[in-house]
């Protein structure tokens, strides 16, 4: 579908006039576009099309991303030589005052300033990448740990609820809509041998031994930008950001910065999850976050990749045995390709579990 970019840009507060915009990224939710600027020495911007039919309630999400990047920016001020405004993502408020429009056609907007000079991956090829993405949640995390004013508004309910996943999933496999599940036995099978097993951050968090904090929730690599030196820059891509375990946020780095592969990929034997990645990223989380975790959190770290893992895999499958409702794709059997590939991840953790746990328990 053709959007009128130039007037959606015009129905924003910017500083500089509308050259052109193209697509941007390889986000799976919304449309995204880069925008450029006539004048040279004015910003760029991002301009996004939100899907309101995941993501319901379009004003408290938009809510969530003010507290969070107005607390951050009041944090930076307080470091020495930050650059704030590539340091962190800033909303531009609409004409009407909102950081969000409506067009005629009923779709949601918002507007942020294009982050110069980044640098962003999809798969992490050294360790000192790895260690810099580590580094960048870890001190996400950290500097939300005291922010003001209450809990979140909880964007998608149950995001990285594994109990709901798998509640979810069973009554897809029942239901069968797409007549899709008698294909995919083999995958079915590996999803249920390991539910019990998955639901024990669940556990500890009811029974007391872990808290809920602001977390980022949706932590893949691509979603930490890095400068023109390959440092940590800024963490991008606010839309789940609400209450979590932190083993989320750990998790779901683990499985995009140490897997050696896309998270598509077709070719199964490509897929490792390179412990050397592992190790160094480790290193930059606990560099920001070892003051502010408490000992069982650092205790399940390593477990929390195959967790988050798992649980993509299970809402792969899930989308995938439903007819493709969720994630966007590019073939028909995209979803399917995608549960493999996050199934052999998983195993891959399996193996080097043991290695894993030694690595967390070395560096706290």
């Amino acid at each position: 579908m053709g959007y009128n970019l130039k007037e959606i840009f015009d129905c924003f507060y910017t500083d500089g006039t509308f050259l052109n915009g193209e697509p941007y990224g390889s986000g799976h939710i919304h449309d995204t576009f880069r925008i450029e600027t006539v004048e040279k020495e004015k910003d760029n911007y991002i301009l996004q099309r939100l899907n309101n039919k995941i993501f319901k309630n379009i004003p408290e999400l938009q809510h969530n991303i003010e507290r969070v990047t107005v607390h951050l920016r009041n944090k930076l001020r307080s470091i020495p030589g930050s650059d704030i405004k590539r340091e962190c993502l800033r909303l531009i408020p609409s004409r009407d005052g909102k950081t969000w429009i409506n067009d005629n056609d009923g779709n949601f907007w918002r507007m942020y300033i294009f982050i110069s000079n980044h640098h962003s991956y999809n798969v992490v090829d050294s360790p000192d990448k790895a260690f810099e993405g580590g580094r960048a949640i870890g001190r996400f995390q950290a500097m939300l740990s005291d922010m003001p004013e209450g809990p979140l508004f909880e964007t998608i309910p149950w995001f990285h609820d594994i109990e709901k996943r798998l509640q979810t999933f069973n009554n897809k496999i029942i239901e069968n809509p797409a007549r899709r599940a008698e294909t995919v036995d083999k995958e079915i099978t590996q999803i249920l041998h390991r539910a019990e097993e998955m639901k024990i951050i669940l556990r500890l968090g009811r029974e007391g031994k872990i808290p809920r904090r602001i977390t980022h929730n949706d932590t893949k690599f691509n979603n930490i930008l890095l400068d023109e030196n390959d440092k940590a820059l800024c963490v991008i891509d606010l839309d789940t950001v609400m209450p979590g375990y932190v083993h989320y946020d750990f998790g779901d780095a683990i499985r995009t910065a140490a897997n050696t592969a896309a998270e598509d990929e077709k070719d199964l034997s490509k897929i490792n999850m390179n412990i050397n990645l592992f190790k160094a990223y480790s290193e930059g989380y606990l560099s920001e976050t070892e003051k502010t975790l408490n000992d069982v959190e650092k205790e399940f770290l390593a477990f929390a990749p195959r967790l988050i893992t798992y649980t993509i895999a299970v809402r792969f499958l899930t989308d995938f045995i439903d007819g493709d409702h969720y994630f966007k794709i590019h073939h028909e059997f995209h979803n399917l390709q995608r549960a493999r590939a996050q199934l052999r991840l998983v195993i891959s953790m399996e193996e080097q579990y043991k290695d894993m746990k030694r690595i967390i328990r070395k560096l706290t």
